[in-house]
């Protein structure tokens, strides 16, 4: 297994590892990486696996994918390592604390779920079925950004906000979007929520329909060590849609529990 790409800025002993959505790619860090930094912290911004630059893998799964932010995490060799994965890279977060509890010392945990659904069940079927649908008729990842976007912000979110969004996703190759939704949509960490005995963050956005704020309390209520925080005027990708509130949550969580 090759080494992720990945960007970094800061140093410290403390290192806090940006893991991306679905549709997104180190890019998607833009406007949190140096904030984070200049709280004193490590920060790495990686490309999952066949992400940018970072080679693609097979199987691809959400426990092969964990083990490459393991080797990440290895590689770096910070004294204290802190998990911030949002939306699909919150479910390679928890996955990685399940594989690995000994690599990671907090969880900010954002817009994400334990579980996605039931392998080779009928709704995932489905959900692949019409997820994949444009792609099968020949639309472009550009199409598909430009369609999805609108659904992921809050009413009223600004043009230019948007426009960073589906560039990000526009520029995700369509084989690896289809092998990483494949990999999420049997996910289920469930089980798990009550052995995740770090610090824990789970940040929620208030007009976030894909991981609703009733889903990420429910969630947040099953981690014994954890802090619930919903972000006002966000949708789902609070971290890029209002930098600075979401950076402000994620440097307190930080200076409370893993001070430099």
């Amino acid at each position: 297994m090759s080494l992720p790409q990945y960007i970094a800025a800061g140093s410290g002993a403390i290192a806090v590892f940006l893991l991306h959505g679905v549709g997104g790619g180190k890019e998607a860090w833009s406007t949190n990486v140096q904030p984070l930094a200049e709280a004193g912290y490590q920060v790495i911004a990686w490309d999952t696996p066949g992400y940018g630059g970072s080679a693609p893998l097979s199987p691809y799964t959400t426990a092969t994918v964990a083990r490459a932010l393991a080797l990440l995490i290895e590689h770096v060799g910070a004294r204290r390592n802190v998990v911030l994965g949002h939306s699909m890279g919150g479910m390679i977060a928890q996955e990685t604390y399940a594989l690995f509890p000994d690599n990671i010392d907090g969880l900010v945990l954002s817009a994400t779920t334990a579980a996605f659904g039931k392998p080779g069940g009928d709704w995932q079927k489905e959900f692949l079925r019409a997820r994949f649908a444009p792609l099968d008729a020949g639309r472009s990842m550009q199409s598909l950004a430009d369609e999805l976007v609108d659904g992921l912000v809050a009413p009223g979110a600004g043009a230019e906000v948007k426009r960073a969004m589906t560039s990000v996703m526009a520029g995700v190759p369509e084989a690896t979007y289809r092998l990483a939704v494949t990999a999420i949509s049997s996910f289920d960490q469930r089980i798990n929520l009550s052995n995740i005995k770090v610090p824990t963050l789970v940040l929620s956005g208030e007009f976030d329909t894909t991981a609703t704020p009733a889903v990420m309390e429910r969630m947040a209520s099953r981690i014994p060590n954890v802090q619930y925080r919903q972000l006002p005027g966000v949708g789902h990708i609070a971290n890029m849609e209002r930098p600075a509130d979401f950076n402000r949550a994620v440097v307190e969580f930080l200076q409370q529990h893993f001070p430099v």
